[in-house]
């Protein structure tokens, strides 16, 4: 192919490129607002030039340790600065950060550990107990770093240092230089899937420094913006806001539980403009005793994802003062990727219409490249007309690298040069999507992904189950919760739901145990397969 006149002596070079990272965002915030307080935590407060001399210090001492490009970091803890800074401070050393959900069983952090080969294992004490048995029984021995967290709960010390000690042997002057390839890994989330073993999500520099400054624009964000974290930093990265944050120049309040009068104060007393979280959190605020809210006279932005929020729930936030912006995503996609872009005509509908707009997963984000409907098998678009459905497929920047270890999966995940979602929806005249199921039967409890396989592998191990199929049940409070279908074995008796239950959370992480047994037969077709549209069904009317 021949060249144009703009391909003669207009090449790359340090001057004019420069790789994308979010580990520019801290550097330049500290530069700018030095003095500004950045992170809130209890009574501790941190200028921006202290959590970035702190974040330094990280990379310092981990490069001491022999961290390095391609080696990861995990971290077991709650949302405290020392999780902010390894946000930051473990990407500098070019090595990749692998926050692990606190809600999960030894065995499977066990397996995460052993999976993504971690050298080093920060711990927060109030975890200690799940982590000292996962370290037991995994192969893979890190390094173990405990982060002693003055708010944090009894736990005991399993590290051979605590975090503060052990940055306190680090330079805050270590260099911050960008990674040498923008496509660098720069952390790694392990999802649900649908069968046994959690995925390794592995997101890159270039992917984070973009969804980083989506967020900023798909909420409008101001400058100085004070952001509570509701959310949790192990999911997704926190959505990746703990880079939008800072870049925004911006205040983190960091929260280790969700609790209404906590939240509430911290909208009073703190000041706090921004805050993310799924219905759980909503219904939190909604249903809090009137002793446990505080009044505060500006206006909060919430961001939901998960489930759509009712009507009812919209209406109750916009008493309390917050205004919903609802968000779509996986794990996939860096966290959200779809926003339910607001149009001002519709403020004078009335509420019932208005939530109605607004539960549609609405339009891609600005850094994403695009985003269909489409039949799952010729990637045709579906008509949009509201109502034939399709699977919602993702393409551009802010899509993961791949799976970690795993190829078959990443090229089924990439296949026709689209990221497959698995999720089903229907396209609307006006661009905007809708999700109305999930092909793989996931359940969002919380706002975390529960694999309906994995329960159903558990309850088969119940000596008293002969069949068992799990789906989602509509939860006031958790958006959603496991509902098992059991039939039980002729000889099974005196076996009741409180055992099911009982034997599923003995057997794997707590969120995850059926919430409701139902003990009778199960539909199926012709060919033996169960049918879950219609355990969906007689779950929606329980």
């Amino acid at each position: 192919m021949a060249g144009t006149i703009y391909d003669s002596g207009l090449d790359k070079n340090a001057a004019n490129y420069q790789p994308l990272t979010p580990l520019g965002f801290i550097e330049r915030t500290a530069a700018t607002f030095p003095d500004l307080t950045a992170v809130i935590h209890g009574e501790t407060r941190y200028s921006n030039a202290q959590f970035f001399a702190r974040s330094r210090r990280l990379a310092s001492a981990l490069r001491a340790r022999g961290i390095g490009l391609g080696d990861t970091v995990a971290a077991v803890a709650a949302n405290t600065p020392a999780l902010l800074e390894c946000h930051y401070g473990v990407p500098a050393t070019g090595a990749v950060l692998n926050t692990i959900n606190t809600r999960l069983d030894a065995p499977t952090i066990a397996f995460i550990l052993e999976h993504a080969e971690a050298k080093v294992l920060l711990v927060d004490r109030e975890f200690s107990a799940v982590v000292k048995e996962a370290l037991a029984r995994s192969k893979q021995k890190p390094l173990v770093i405990d982060i002693d967290d003055a708010l944090a709960p009894p736990g005991e010390r399993l590290g051979v240092a605590d975090y503060e000690a052990f940055i306190a042997q680090g330079d805050p002057d270590f260099p911050w230089q960008p990674p040498a390839d923008e496509w660098q890994a720069i952390s790694l989330n392990y999802t649900s899937g649908t069968t046994g073993n959690p995925k390794g999500v592995v997101y890159h520099h270039r992917g984070a420094y973009l969804n980083a400054v989506s967020n900023l624009l798909v909420w409008h964000m101001p400058a100085h913006p004070v952001y509570l974290w509701t959310l949790p930093m192990f999911h997704c990265n926190g959505w990746c806001f703990p880079w939008s944050i800072t870049l925004g120049a911006g205040t983190h309040v960091c929260l280790r539980k969700v609790e209404a009068g906590a939240i509430y104060r911290a909208f009073a007393e703190d000041k706090v403009t921004h805050f993310c979280g799924a219905p759980i959190v909503l219904q939190t605020l909604i249903n809090a005793p009137s002793q446990l809210k505080r009044r505060f006279d500006h206006k909060v932005e919430g961001m939901t994802a998960a489930a759509p929020p009712p009507p009812s729930v919209l209406q109750a936030m916009e008493r309390e003062g917050i205004r919903l912006t609802h968000v779509y995503g996986l794990t996939e996609t860096y966290g959200p990727a779809v926003v339910s872009e607001w149009h001002g005509e519709w403020d004078t509908l009335d509420d019932a219409e208005r939530a109605k707009i607004k539960s549609r997963q609405g339009v891609r984000y600005p850094m994403l490249e695009a985003l269909m409907v489409a039949d799952a098998k010729t990637l045709a678009p579906v008509p949009r007309d509201a109502a034939t459905m399709g699977e919602v497929f993702f393409r551009g920047n802010i899509v993961m690298r791949g799976y970690l270890k795993n190829k078959k999966a990443s090229d089924e995940a990439f296949k026709g040069g689209w990221f497959h979602s698995g999720d089903l929806g229907v396209w609307h005249p006006d661009g905007y999507i809708e999700l109305k199921d999930r092909s793989k039967d996931i359940i969002i409890s919380g706002g975390e992904n529960i694999s309906t396989i994995e329960v159903e592998s558990v309850l088969y191990r119940h000596p008293a189950v002969l069949e068992a199929a799990v789906v989602a049940r509509p939860d006031a409070k958790w958006g959603e919760t496991p509902c098992a279908f059991v039939k039980l074995k002729p000889e099974a008796k005196g076996v009741t739901a409180d055992d099911i239950i009982a034997f599923c959370r003995d057997n794997m992480a707590h969120f995850k145990a059926p919430k409701t047994v139902i003990f009778e037969d199960l539909p199926k077709t012709s060919t033996g397969k169960v049918q879950k549209y219609v355990l969906r069904d007689r779950a929606k009317s329980l």
